[in-house]
């Protein structure tokens, strides 16, 4: 039997200072140790967030900032002081170069770069009277990703030290966010790679044409209504749209032949799962192992509801199936989920 050990009392918290943009005055904690905290968080708003953190507490604590990033049009992707509203913002702004820029008049360019509603925007979030501003690019490999931008709180400067270590802080963190940018590049190609494989496929037969990114977006969105997390929904999509591929070879036994073409991927175990066993039936009756109820695995049922439901075009039609070869909970669930827009 696990046991649990009795809950401490918690210590009264103190302000967030990802809030108030005030970090307590202590020793920067060393960056090492940091940027293996930021790879906790591997998204690039969770890198960027931390990223921040740390780059106020080099400046002594006083300051508050954003983090841009640049992919397609600049926008701001985390915060620290400022209001949460801000991110997602779109953004012109003094960060295009590749090099830190020290700015004396704080927020006056940022504003004149700007229309007057994003500057409606900065003045709800306190950034007209910034009195300087620092904004290091964020540079991997010659490629400009982004800036922390951060903004004094006091009449006190930045010396050229604290300059200097921010800087340096910054060429430390980039590669991490352009890590993640490489990993989002190639799984979007390798979704395309998967697209192209279905239309082909699907082109062998004029009605099929489309399937399976119908059935994909209805298994997406069931994924999502019973909690999957990212990860997880990443598996979902490859058997999703990969669910019908084993008809290159014929329509007999293809959900077996599909399965194959995942054999040796490990990253996407669940998804040839999903596929090998997507017409299982939830009384048993189903090919090709014969599981019933939640002996199928969930994947497979979110796609079993998903196909189902695409081909009736009708949730009447669907609903007779509850409980006879589809999972009665998910169809219910689908009956539930608003229409798609």
């Amino acid at each position: 039997m696990f046991r649990r050990s009795r809950p401490q009392p918690a210590p009264t918290p103190g302000p967030d200072p990802r809030q108030t943009g005030v970090v307590p005055p202590a020793e920067p904690p060393d960056a090492t140790r940091v940027l293996a905290d930021l790879l906790a968080r591997p998204t690039p708003e969770g890198i960027l967030e931390g990223a921040l953190a740390h780059a106020v507490t080099l400046l002594g604590g006083e300051a508050q900032g954003y983090a841009v990033l640049r992919r397609g049009q600049d926008h701001v992707a985390a915060v620290f002081g400022y209001p949460r509203s801000l991110v997602g913002t779109v953004l012109s702004g003094p960060w295009t170069g590749m090099r830190p820029r020290l700015l004396a008049d704080g927020s006056r360019e940022l504003y004149g770069l700007n229309l007057p509603e994003v500057q409606t925007r900065l003045d709800q979030a306190g950034m007209r009277d910034v009195p300087l501003t620092l904004a290091v690019p964020l540079s991997d490999r010659g490629r400009n990703l982004g800036a922390l931008v951060l903004d004094r709180t006091s009449p006190e400067g930045i010396s050229p030290e604290q300059q200097e270590a921010v800087t340096r802080w910054a060429a430390a963190a980039a590669p991490l966010l352009g890590l993640l940018d490489s990993r989002d590049e190639w799984r979007q190609a390798a979704r395309q790679i998967a697209s192209a494989m279905v239309e082909a496929a699907e082109s062998r037969e004029f009605d099929a044409v489309g399937h399976g990114q119908a059935v994909t977006d209805t298994a997406m969105r069931l994924g999502r209504a019973v909690g999957l997390a990212e990860r997880e929904l990443e598996e979902l999509w490859y058997g999703a749209m990969l669910h019908d591929i084993g008809k290159l070879h014929d329509e007999a036994g293809h959900a077996q032949v599909g399965a194959n073409f995942l054999h040796g991927v490990p990253h996407l175990a669940q998804a040839q799962k999903a596929i090998r066993h997507h017409h299982e039936r939830w009384d048993g009756q189903g090919d090709p192992d014969r599981l019933a109820g939640e002996d199928i695995p969930l994947y497979a049922r979110i796609l079993a509801v998903a196909n189902a439901s695409v081909h009736a075009g009708d949730a009447a039609r669907l609903r007779e199936e509850a409980g006879r070869s589809l999972d009665p909970r998910l169809v219910g669930l689908l009956e539930k989920l608003p229409p798609e827009r």
